[in-house]
């Protein structure tokens, strides 16, 4: 394999804007949603009085933001390959 082509191969990425922001931010809420309901034993770590969700403690925040970013990641990426966030 010719080592020249992979280092000429520079995929566009986009810069971080707001564009970008309301993106992760999005996918962030939507598993959030989806994990508040999907996770079946809940509450066995400290618990965030904040959010005012009962049961939905500090590792369910975790978990499920962690998955928001690998969504948020993938859908970045997809969107500024069509186009939509340049």
């Amino acid at each position: 394999m010719d080592i020249n082509i992979l280092l000429a191969f520079n995929p566009h990425t986009p810069i971080w804007s707001t564009k970008v922001a309301i993106v992760m931010i999005i996918c962030n809420l939507i598993s959030i949603a989806i994990g508040r309901y999907a996770i079946q034993v809940r509450g066995l770590g400290p618990s965030i009085p904040i959010l005012g969700i009962d049961g939905f403690g500090l590792p369910e925040l975790l978990a499920t933001t962690s998955l928001g970013h690998v969504i948020g990641a993938a859908t970045i990426i997809g969107l500024s390959s069509i186009g939509f966030l340049n």
